[in-house]
């Protein structure tokens, strides 16, 4: 299940398909090698693209009044759910799985209705992505086959590929995130290759690909931050393009795009606490929304259990050392395999290996607490 009132654009929960561990979602050396001798021999055949019957809408079941009610979606994906995406207004929900497809779903109060079945990977969809609806309704997806698809919607409830990425990467893509709508039409993909493309699409309809090295260990988790605007001189400058990635090695990375050359560059992640870190792969980052201008803050989760918040540039934004100062949110039983910012800046969402999902507060101290829990009202029937 997800609820709606949190306004992230991750939703958790669900069916027994959502509350399945996350460990499989990113393409690790483990699942690859199980995944790829089953799976090998049908990657190459043919993909159709197909729209769904319209349906009855299904509705959530009576709950207490005093609280949103959570919607239970029945998926009738054949295997384990890996990702779900609400799109910017909170009105359609897409799927991604190891059966190979994206079902997508209209949401409107406590009801939704399916609205299409995309097939055009040949391999588990591993994350997707919704553009900002300036660009129209534009779904990305991600799969272990290597590949970054396009899809749009138009007329309502039929959808077209419009761009195939086919052997964008050498190895599983394992994320992808279209960039905030003030850069253009832009996503950012990362793979076990170690490699993060930028997706770019031009005045002419064309989109070019741009490659950034990484980690040779393998890229699991791909983050833009918000847009910004500073004043220098008195004049107002939009901020430059950032990317914050997780990767295999254990690390986070920063990428900046230099206003002036246009080419992307490896900003320094220093710590101003190396006892911090993380010791096994970072499985996701988050870049909050901005809040307070001058100040970065990235949240990172990992298989070891912890959450991480790291955040550049003081109160006021003045600091100007480029530290990463590092607190640690939580140590989790289990692994933790995603993060996601409400849309305020000042929830977190995490899902933990453990099968639950909870929502963190910093306190004015700086301090965080779990404020609440996201109940799993479908997994507690079974």
């Amino acid at each position: 299940m997800y609820q709606q009132q949190y306004g992230g654009q991750q939703a958790y929960g669900g069916q027994q398909q959502y509350a399945a561990p996350q460990q499989q979602a990113y393409g690790g050396a483990q699942y690859q090698q199980q995944q790829q001798q089953q799976q090998q021999a049908s990657y190459h055949q043919p993909q159709t693209q197909t729209t769904a019957q319209p349906a009855p809408a299904a509705t959530a079941p009576a709950a207490d009044e005093s609280k949103p009610a959570p919607i239970q979606i029945d998926t009738q994906h054949d295997d384990m759910v890996h990702d779900a995406q609400l799109d910017f207004y909170g009105t359609k929900l897409a799927t991604g799985s190891s059966d190979r497809t994206i079902k997508v779903y209209d949401i409107s109060g406590n009801s939704y209705t399916p609205n299409a079945t995309l097939s055009v990977h040949s391999g588990p969809v591993y994350q997707l992505a919704w553009s900002h609806p300036k660009y129209g309704t534009l779904l990305a997806s991600a799969s272990f086959d290597g590949s970054v698809q396009i899809h749009r919607e138009s007329p309502p409830g039929q959808w077209k590929c419009i761009k195939s990425f086919v052997d964008l990467h050498e190895s599983s893509v394992n994320g992808v995130e279209f960039a905030p709508q003030e850069y253009g039409l832009v996503a950012a993909s990362g793979s076990s290759d170690g490699r993060v493309a930028i997706l770019s699409h031009g005045d002419d309809d064309s989109w070019t690909v741009e490659y950034l090295k990484d980690t040779p260990l393998g890229v699991n988790a791909v983050s833009w931050a918000p847009y910004g605007v500073a004043t220098r001189d008195g004049t107002e400058e939009a901020t430059p393009a950032r990317i914050a990635t997780g990767g295999s090695d254990n690390g986070v990375r920063i990428w900046r795009r230099d206003p002036a050359t246009g080419a992307w560059e490896q900003e320094p992640f220093e710590s101003s606490d190396p006892s911090i870190s993380h010791g096994d792969w970072v499985r996701d980052v988050a870049f909050a929304p901005r809040v307070i201008p001058g100040r970065s803050v990235v949240a990172s989760c990992s298989e070891d259990g912890t959450v991480i918040i790291w955040s550049q540039g003081g109160d006021n934004g003045d600091s100007d050392d480029g530290k990463w100062t590092p607190t640690v949110l939580n140590k989790f039983e289990g692994a933790v395999w995603r993060v996601s910012w409400s849309i305020t800046g000042n929830i977190l969402a995490v899902s933990s290996g453990d099968s639950n999902v909870t929502l963190w507060k910093e306190a004015l101290d700086g301090t965080w607490s779990e404020v609440s829990k996201v109940e799993d009202t479908a997994r507690d029937k079974q």
